[in-house]
């Protein structure tokens, strides 16, 4: 499915109805170049789910825990990780199973650790300052 937003409260509106389909045990997978807005997509997912905490790019803790909305949401950004070894070295795909939500930034990174059924959303500029091309998909 491919989605088009024009602005930042059309990602807001997006990330709430993609949250509202998310269950326990889903990961969902960002990939996007730097600026795209894939941070901007896990706080409006974040805010879909009921997250009340303030959402941060998790660069340099790789992963922030939220557990104040409906599902638990870990938010992953493997951007400084090496690779799926390393992911799994330090023990973050046990998340994979921890009953949350798993959003991880940069995924492409782990991508041989990442489950079959995984969600893909592939983020794009579009044609203006604004604008963002999503491709939602399963891996």
């Amino acid at each position: 499915m491919r989605v088009k937003t024009e602005n930042e409260q059309d990602t807001r509106r997006l990330g709430a109805s993609f949250a509202d389909k998310l269950k326990p045990g889903d990961i969902v997978c960002l990939l996007g170049d730097l600026g795209t807005g894939k941070t901007t997509f896990s706080k409006a997912v974040a805010a879909g789910l009921g997250v009340k905490e303030e959402i941060t790019s998790p660069t340099f803790n790789i992963v922030n825990i939220y557990k104040s909305g409906r599902i638990p949401l870990y938010h992953f950004d493997v951007y400084r990780l090496s690779g799926a070894k390393e992911f799994l070295d330090a023990g973050f795909d046990e998340y994979f199973d921890a009953g949350g939500v798993c959003l991880i930034e940069w995924a492409d990174i782990i991508e041989d650790v990442i489950p079959d059924g995984s969600i893909l959303v592939e983020i794009e500029r579009g044609s203006s300052e604004t604008e963002r091309l999503y491709d939602i998909s399963y891996i």
